[in-house]
């Protein structure tokens, strides 16, 4: 069998001077793919930031309509690539090509989303507070503010996402459109995929004469800490575990310029049923959620792996329900051997547990992953047990049972920071129960009512993010047009000529943007 060897991208150009070799495995069969890629040499690594270093001050001194083109031509290039590119996919982590195809669209929609935030310009958040010299007892100065990226980017690539989490995906694309070069570390899981997206990427830097180092994309195990730690990264994106992004975090706030993490790491997403939801649609609520605990082989980190109710006949029927519906899920091929084997060991220590009863599933066996239903005892979640709180990445999620409305309030409290905590309601619980959303504003980034977290949108106004540990940095977000933000930090001009001034603070607005103008949002010159 002929090996394919892929190397790393670097600047625009293709680099595999290391002799340490990577492979990549068939999801399903676990056999090893016909490909090699080179992992990055310590020198590698430190041509990729210089690269992106290199690449930064005309990158982010673009025009707006340069910078939307480049994301523009990103996407385009993504949805031009072949079937070989889908099926490629498809055998490096076992989901179905409708699940690919859809992500692929959301990933270069989500590109498209960016290139408009960069055309409307309010990510600059422009100020003007012109010059009052007569101002008494001292006089103002002319002070004239906006937002600038800051500097070159690490992101990290998601496993459960290969693409709108991965080489192109939100982080890159907030990234490149706040004016930040990108050094890309590929996911052992998917490296073929990543290949694929980042000859994409290339073939788009060339297209619209951006800088060759505004993009690049390096392999290997060990290669994140150098790359964190280089002097050139100012920031990091990250989707994974908790163990993981807390390794950046504190890997990051030990270099002698400290830089943040954006790390996305660990939830539980608790989904609370109330009375008389229950009463009304009882049985269809267990539907519901089952379905949504089995979607994607629950290999999503808004997957809802927590259930309080309290008791009453119709939590118990409920919970019947959930039962039977939970027995009637078949199994599923997760993304890789590591990732079944997180899942079996986590339902392991669920099963080990004095305090936890097993009430659903088949026990683990061969390559594929059995979906799982727990009830715990309430006083796990009173008294801090650990258990409850981490997150079971797979089609697992666990029942508590609470006594009345009280230990309801009071076990939520107990809660750590989630990217999402959902109410089932119907209007009479949301009078009864109106106390638990400000308490769930405080555990969580995004609160549903009547859905289910599995799904997230990419618009302006979602939230993907939350308290520690559901991300590091809850005044952030991972999904929307928000995580530009992270990327940007102001700047500001004092006294300044008008032909110094970067366009977007000019008199003459020749952005035609919105600005804060003496406290009023406008768009005329000054």
């Amino acid at each position: 069998m002929s090996i394919e060897h892929r190397l790393n991208h670097i600047a625009g150009q293709l680099s595999g001077h290391g002799d340490v070799l990577l492979h990549s495995l068939d999801a399903h069969t676990g056999e090893t793919l016909p490909y090699a890629f080179h992992q990055a040499t310590g020198d590698e690594v430190e041509a990729a930031a210089q690269a992106a270093e290199v690449a930064y001050p005309s990158y982010r001194s673009t025009r707006p309509d340069q910078r939307a083109a480049f994301l523009d031509a990103i996407a385009s290039e993504l949805d031009a690539l072949g079937d070989d590119f889908i099926q490629d996919v498809m055998r490096e982590t076992a989901l179905p090509e409708a699940r690919i195809r859809g992500e692929r669209s959301r990933t270069s929609n989500q590109l498209r989303l960016f290139a408009e935030v960069v055309r409307r310009g309010d990510f600059y958040a422009a100020r003007i507070d012109r010059a009052l010299p007569q101002r008494t007892p001292l006089p103002r100065p002319d002070l004239r503010q906006y937002r600038i990226g800051v500097g070159p980017v690490a992101v990290f690539g998601a496993s459960n996402f290969p693409l709108a989490f991965s080489t192109a995906g939100g982080d890159t694309a907030s990234a490149l459109a706040a004016g930040c070069p990108v050094v890309f570390k590929a996911h052992s899981g998917h490296m073929l995929t990543a290949a694929h997206v980042a000859a994409a990427i290339d073939r788009a830097v060339t297209g619209s004469g951006m800088p060759a180092g505004v993009f690049n994309m390096i392999y290997g195990a060990g290669v994140g800490e150098a790359l964190v730690k280089h002097p050139a990264i100012q920031a990091v994106g990250f989707t994974g575990s908790l163990r993981g992004g807390r390794a950046l975090c504190d890997m990051a706030a030990a270099r002698p310029q400290p830089i943040p993490v954006f790390a996305e790491m660990s939830s539980i997403n608790p989904v609370v049923v109330l009375p008389q939801a229950l009463q009304a649609r009882g049985e269809q609520v267990a539907t519901e959620l089952a379905a949504s605990v089995v979607l994607g082989c629950g290999q999503f980190c808004t997957n809802p792996g927590l259930v309080v109710g309290i008791r009453s006949p119709h939590f118990e029927h409920f919970l019947q329900t959930l039962v039977a519906r939970m027995a009637d899920q078949g199994p599923q091929t997760m993304l890789n051997a590591g990732t079944l084997r997180s899942y079996q060991n986590a339902v392991q220590h669920l099963l080990a547990h004095p305090g936890i009863q097993h009430l659903a599933g088949q026990p683990q066996t061969g390559n594929q992953a059995q979906p799982q239903l727990f009830k715990a005892d309430v006083s796990l979640l009173l008294n801090g047990d650990p258990l409850l709180q981490e997150e079971v990445f797979g089609p697992c999620t666990v029942v508590v049972e609470v006594a009345d409305a009280q230990q309801l309030a009071e076990a939520l409290r107990h809660l750590q920071g989630q990217l999402t905590a959902t109410l089932i309601a119907e209007p009479d619980d949301l009078r009864t129960f109106a106390s638990l959303v400000p308490l769930l504003e405080r555990k969580a980034g995004r609160l549903l009512l009547n859905g289910y977290p599995t799904g997230v949108e990419v618009s302006d106004a979602m939230v993907h993010g939350g308290p520690y540990p559901a991300t590091s940095d809850a005044r952030g977000t991972s999904v929307g047009t928000l995580a530009i933000d992270r990327f940007l930090r102001p700047v500001c001009f004092q006294n300044y000529p008008d032909a110094l001034l970067p366009d977007a603070l000019k008199n003459a607005n020749p952005l035609g943007i919105a600005r804060l103008l003496e406290g009023v949002s406008s768009r005329e010159a000054v």
